[in-house]
């Protein structure tokens, strides 16, 4: 199979993995929303890291790893579901308790490094991205790939999913996604937190 077959089906696979809404794709969009361009692009900074990280661990084989060593995935994904739920909560609790006060008010921007942090953090809460990129390498690449091959492929996945989210933080910094926010917030960070705690439900629970 030639290369570039190979990186245009790691690029299809990952660009549909990518714009299906999940974690990351809500916690940019909130950050956007909610406080500022700039900080939205740190959490996609933060989130493209991540998928470097997973990405190398894939192509070195780290389904090898939770495979000869279970309770470290077991470990990573109740770790993962936890902070997601941690996640979801906060949002829900914040939004009540601007509500009892009868106003809506925003934080102050988070900083680069902070923002980073959450993009990180959020990204590899979830160890099941582990397996579908350890399944797509395995789909994809030759039995004795080069390791150039799969730095190139980390490299694609990582500038897809970097011109995704910045797509994503610039259309929701707009006035006018702002001014909707402004209306109704506490429902929209509220639907949010619910779809980050059903992910976090979701990853503890399944096998």
């Amino acid at each position: 199979m030639k290369f570039s077959i190979i990186l245009l089906s790691v690029a299809i696979l990952w660009g549909i993995a990518v714009i299906t809404p999940g974690p990351t794709f809500f916690i940019t969009v909130k950050t956007a929303i909610g406080q500022s361009r700039r900080s939205a692009l740190s959490v996609v900074l933060g989130s493209s890291t991540g998928t470097i990280l997973w990405g190398l661990s894939g192509f070195f084989g780290i389904a090898l790893l939770f495979k000869t060593a279970p309770w470290i995935y077991l470990s990573l994904k109740l770790l993962g579901g936890t902070y997601l739920i941690y996640l979801g909560l906060k949002l829900i609790l914040s939004n009540t308790r601007a509500r009892s006060n009868h106003r809506v008010s925003f934080s102050t921007n988070i900083d680069p490094i902070q923002g980073y942090k959450l993009g990180l953090l959020t990204n590899l809460s979830n160890p099941k991205t582990a397996a579908f990129v350890t399944s797509l390498f395995a789909a994809t690449m030759p039995s004795n790939a080069p390791f150039w091959l799969g730095f190139m492929s980390v490299a694609l996945m990582s500038l897809i999913s970097v011109l995704w989210y910045t797509t994503v933080a610039y259309v929701f910094s707009l006035d006018r996604f702002r001014s909707l926010y402004l209306k109704s917030r506490i429902w929209i960070e509220r639907f949010a937190g619910a779809i980050f705690i059903g992910f976090g439900i979701k990853l503890v629970a399944s096998e």
